[in-house]
């Protein structure tokens, strides 16, 4: 580990300094909800779109951070023992960092960026060659402006190799990657469009990413694309092509697919230019087996071949690696486990950068005070033992680890570092073990992560503790979510707060996990519908303030137990308050009246609004926390001049409550629509719905927003049917020509509903539509299948997500997204997933 001091670190950024004392930092952090190790931290103030990060140092200092790097109109006279660095820009500070001390470093790095498949080469090459290095690598995709230097960050004495991947979004951007990654090696993955907006074309796209290695030894990218072949020779930089150019380095002889894998010949054309002569005796055609069959993926592989051709890598090892290459887990996944508990499943690699993501993770999750970590052997980290676990258990210590379970021989070595941090400690020399001396009983009402090294073959543990379900999920992906969120953000001043729908079981996608991320990003409200969702919610840790849209009588009680804060829409419900509130001796309650400005659904009209201000005037037992309406068709261009009229309505039902009260409230209208269409709607609060699951109201796709929600079954059963046969109730489902039926395990039951019976609705099977066939039943669905190549028993298909929008299911069934998310039973197990 590498340490600075202050005054060190104050000189490489070039801050002006106000030192209490010359403190040693070992870490940097830029988000105050993942710091560790207070006293050795330096925090970076970045500015974003709504928040300083200015705003949390008190919060941090209270925690006990004492070093700080701040923009120059910070006021540094209320934190007498912080040592402050003050500069024109924490984000070009953090990098100039970084770049120092990647300089100080002289081992070889692989830098890599492309459109596709960073992340992949990435993950792939550090497995390919972790037996010969120990490899720093950029943590799952840590490739952005702040991600990178945080990545590089991470070097230290004991790296042989550096990968690290680097992304842009926009021209320019490179030039920073580059100063802090430093590349001697390149990789140049797939080219693509992503961000193509912000560029001008593909040649400026290319020559932008390959601004980042402008001072490598050589690189090895694709040559059959002569935008990129063109780049390449205009930048003068040393290449190795491969492709299917005979003028490529590596050519590509031949290829064909066989038993789930493909067969690759390629031919080392020795006579042009290789970063290092090859081995004149090894046989420049060779055939390797890539276990997989789509493009993506055997171009990713190919690529790594050629990076361990030009290391001096032999023919038969390639071969032997690269057919050992398995998909890369690139998420943690989050499902119900057995007893009321939450099983984070992160089972397939255990090196440091992740785990200290996936302790994160761990401590977002709020739905149990008890949290159980279950770790395997830490392998081939390049750290002696006696260092590594010991900062490990340091690491669940800081995480506020309840529960440790270690298995292997390695970690159960060194229990005793574990059990000085932790009182509940158990230990098995291997998954095996543990497997054999299971007791479902002894997990109860706790959040579980589980977390081991690919040769543990952890997924057998994970199954023991998860929620038996059938095979049909619901995914979140929650990484969706928190994109969807900052979208709307960008529209939105700062000051203007965030409520979050989260009734109806956050639109049938999960409550506590939802809100628990929610939470997490420090949105400010919270709404559901009913009382017991509230009670779930607080249940579950979460602290936001939650409004109550439909507080009923009989749940006052358990309302005011959870602190909930209900919608008064009437003076029945106001009146009925008024006297719970007196028997339980509450005073100054906060509540959120509802103004009916034309959609006649709940709340008090114009005309009421001169009484209500009579009742709550000088009112001891109420405090208004927030007066709103409900906008009836603020997505629909035809609707505006009912939504400026609404607007005209609301604003006058404020003006009289304003006068009324002798304090200010929160005024809020818009939904996920308005705030995209009606930007001075937004007043001091927009609730945002379903637009965070990804669905656009407006349609007209400008915001970017990514649905989070993928529903997948699996095929039960596949048959040949005759021409004439029928299929399914009723025999609706007319087979007009021999087919092939597939039968797949979701049915009405599960909340796909019966409208698409018989050839309305189509599901994706291999990245094919296939037809709903016949009547659709209670637990099963046909499909025809007839055509679609390589289909099997067991094969995942597709009901929901990418390639069939929301959007698109709903307008099959003839109804709206809301439904369609809402009607998805709970039988139907979810899975939340952080990519």
């Amino acid at each position: 580990m590498v340490r600075y001091t202050i005054e060190r670190v104050s000189a490489i950024i070039h801050a002006q300094k106000i030192s209490a004392n010359d403190a040693v930092i070992d870490s940097l952090f830029i988000d105050s909800r993942r710091m560790t190790s207070p006293s050795t931290a330096l925090f970076f103030a970045l500015t974003g779109p709504r928040r300083n990060g200015q705003f949390f140092i008190p919060e941090l200092y209270q925690r006990g951070v004492r070093s700080f790097v701040v923009n120059r109109d910070f006021k540094t006279e209320d934190y007498p023992e912080g040592n402050f660095l003050i500069v024109d820009n924490t984000l070009i500070a953090l990098q100039q960092l970084a770049s120092f001390h990647r300089s100080a470093f002289r081992i070889p790095v692989i830098g890599i960026t492309g459109s596709n498949g960073k992340t992949i080469v990435k993950e792939w090459l550090n497995l390919l060659l972790e037996k010969e290095y120990h490899i720093v690598r950029s943590p799952r995709s840590y490739n952005s402006q702040i991600g990178v230097p945080l990545s590089v960050w991470q070097m230290d004495g004991t790296h042989t190799l550096g990968i690290f991947e680097a992304g842009i979004s926009q021209p320019g951007e490179m030039e920073a990657l580059q100063k802090i990654i430093q590349p001697t090696i390149g990789v140049l993955t797939h080219i693509g469009d992503a961000h193509d907006e912000n560029f001008t074309g593909l040649p400026q796209k290319i020559k932008e990413k390959l601004y980042l290695f402008r001072m490598a030894e050589w690189i090895v990218c694709h040559g059959d694309n002569p935008l990129i072949t063109d780049a390449v020779e205009k930048a003068n930089i040393p290449a190795v092509y491969w492709g299917m150019n005979e003028n490529c380095q590596v050519q590509l002889k031949s290829r064909y697919t066989h038993n789930n894998g493909t067969f690759i010949e390629l031919q080392a054309n020795q006579h042009l230019n290789f970063p290092r002569p090859l081995d004149k005796s090894l046989d420049p055609v060779f055939t390797m087996r890539v276990p997989f069959i789509d493009d993506a993926s055997v171009e990713n592989a190919i690529t790594c071949c050629c990076v361990l051709m030009c290391l001096g890598y032999t023919n038969e090892v390639i071969q032997e690696r690269i057919a050992l290459l398995k998909p890369v887990t690139m998420r943690l996944e989050m499902k119900r486990g057995i007893n009321n508990c939450s099983i984070i499943n992160d089972s397939y690699i255990a090196d440091l950068s992740s785990l200290r993501i996936a302790l994160d993770f761990l401590l977002q999750q709020k739905q149990h005070d008890k949290r159980t970590v279950i770790l395997s052997d830490f392998l081939e980290t390049g750290i002696p033992p006696e260092d590594l676990y010991p900062g490990i258990a340091l690491a669940l210590e800081q995480k506020s680890v309840n529960r440790f379970i270690g298995i292997g021989s390695q970690i159960s070595k060194y229990r005793s570092s574990f059990e000085s941090v932790c009182n509940d400690c158990s230990f098995y020399n291997s998954a095996e073990d543990f497997i054999a001396n299971f007791h479902s009983n002894a997990f109860r009402d706790e959040t579980v992560l589980i977390k081991g090294a690919r040769v543990f073959s952890f997924e057998r543990v994970s199954r023991l503790l998860e929620q038996k379900a059938h095979q049909t999920v619901l995914e979140i992906n929650l990484n969706s979510i928190v994109h969807n969120l900052k979208k709307y953000q960008e529209l939105l001043q700062p000051s203007t707060k965030i409520m979050a729908m989260v009734k109806a079981f956050s639109y049938g996608s999960g409550s506590f996990e939802i809100a628990n991320v929610l939470q997490f990003q420090k949105i400010d409200y919270l709404a559901v519908a009913y009382t017991d969702e509230g009670v779930e919610l607080r249940k579950a840790g979460i602290t936001l303030p939650i409004m109550v849209m439909n507080p009923e009588e009989n749940s006052f009680s358990a309302l005011t137990e959870h602190y909930l804060e209900p919608e008064i829409f009437s003076f029945t419900i106001l009146a009925k308050f008024q006297d719970h509130l007196r028997e339980q001796a509450f005073k100054q309650y906060p509540v959120h009246v509802k103004i009916d400005t034309g959609m006649h659904r709940l709340g008090f009209e114009l005309q009421d609004i001169q009484a209500l201000c009579d009742i709550l005037r000088n009112n001891s037992l109420l405090s208004v926390q927030s007066v709103f309406s409900h906008l009836a068709g603020s997505e629909d261009p035809q609707l505006d001049d009912f939504t400026n009229q609404q607007a005209e309505v609301y604003g006058k039902a404020c003006q009289q409550l304003q006068q009324a009260l002798n304090y200010s409230f929160i005024r809020h209208i818009a939904n996920s629509a308005a705030v995209v269409r009606h930007p001075s709607l937004h007043f001091d609060m927009v609730r945002l719905g379903i637009g965070l699951y990804g669905v656009d109201g407006t349609a007209n796709g400008m915001l970017g927003l990514k649905e989070a929600a993928t529903l997948k079954t699996t095929i039960a059963q596949i048959k040949k049917i005759k021409a004439q046969d029928t299929v399914g109730y009723g025999r609706k489902g007319i087979i007009n020509k021999d087919s092939t039926i597939a039968t797949i395990r979701i049915g009405y039951a599960d909340g796909y509903s019966r409208s698409f019976s018989n050839g309305v609705g189509h599901v994706l099977v291999h990245g094919h539509k296939a037809p709903v066939a016949g009547n659709i039943a209670m637990d099963m669905t046909m499909i025809d299948i007839t055509g679609i190549s390589d289909v099997q028993e067991d094969d995942e298909v597709i009901v929901l997500g990418k390639g069939i929008s929301l959007t698109q299911l709903a307008q099959w069934g003839n109804t709206i997204p809301y439904e369609i998310m809402t009607g998805i039973s709970q039988r139907v197990q979810r899975v939340y997933f952080e990519e």
